[in-house]
């Protein structure tokens, strides 16, 4: 980053962002993320609530259901935030390009400020690094990774290479510590992919963001880092940082 980029950053005004997550899992990255970048992002974050916690279709649409995410944005009316984001890849992406319509449209009405979802920021992040050719390193059960690789291909960006981990509950995906992470995102690291996937937000990954790319060769991008990328960009305050990865160094 340039000195002049670090020295605008300390000028401008905290961006105030707001994120629902399901649970209790890796939620400790979004403050992190808040004081990693310059000038430090103001956070409100809601745990959502949900039946059961298991990576399974049914499981994933009770809980991205907009009638959870309309209980969950109740707590965000009258914070504050300039944009909001539904934090879980796969309680979204399991219900297809209308299933998440329907989510960003509930949150936008009922607070009024941009919104997304992690699904949709993944899609994103990956055209704003120019590529189109990715592999998946996948907590999830093959079925909802394959679900994933659909999802992509909507936007064009082809799956050269998916691994699927087998774990079924967010708890056990949050207790991954770093070894573990690293060792599987360069097990899945492919030569004919432009960028790594890692897309459960349940997994810690904003610490060892500058460690994974060493690690790999290559971008990599997590959940929680381009949800906190999207929420960024989406309340126009995103801007070139030194430590959360390739995703936000190219950011003009």
């Amino acid at each position: 980053m340039s000195a002049r980029a670090r020295t605008m950053n300390r000028t401008a005004p905290p961006a105030r962002l707001g994120f629902l997550y399901p649970g209790h899992a890796a939620e400790d990255d979004y403050p992190l993320m808040a004081n990693m970048i310059e000038p430090p992002a103001e956070i409100n974050l809601v745990h959502t609530q949900f039946v059961e916690d298991a990576h399974t279709v049914e499981a994933l649409s009770e809980m991205g259901s907009v009638r959870r995410l309309a209980e969950g944005a109740e707590a965000l009316v009258g914070s504050g935030i300039e944009s909001v984001m539904w934090t879980s890849t796969s309680a979204s992406f399991v219900l297809g390009l209308d299933g998440i319509r329907q989510q960003i449209d509930t949150l936008e009405k009922a607070l009024g400020v941009p919104a997304s979802t992690t699904a949709m920021a993944f899609a994103r992040a990956i055209k704003a690094l120019d590529a189109d050719r990715v592999a998946i390193a996948a907590t999830y059960p093959e079925d909802i990774a394959q679900r994933f690789r659909a999802f992509l291909g909507h936007f064009d960006i082809e799956v050269v290479h998916l691994a699927s981990r087998g774990i079924v509950t967010a708890a056990e995906v949050g207790h991954l510590g770093k070894a573990d992470v690293i060792d599987f995102a360069v097990a899945n690291t492919r030569p004919e992919a432009e960028v790594l996937l890692i897309p459960d937000t349940a997994l810690h990954s904003a610490a060892w963001l500058g460690d994974l790319e060493r690690a790999c060769g290559m971008p990599v991008l997590t959940a929680n880092q381009v949800s906190f990328w999207e929420a960024l960009r989406l309340c126009g305050k995103l801007t070139p940082q030194a430590r959360m990865g390739r995703l936000f160094e190219s950011t003009p």
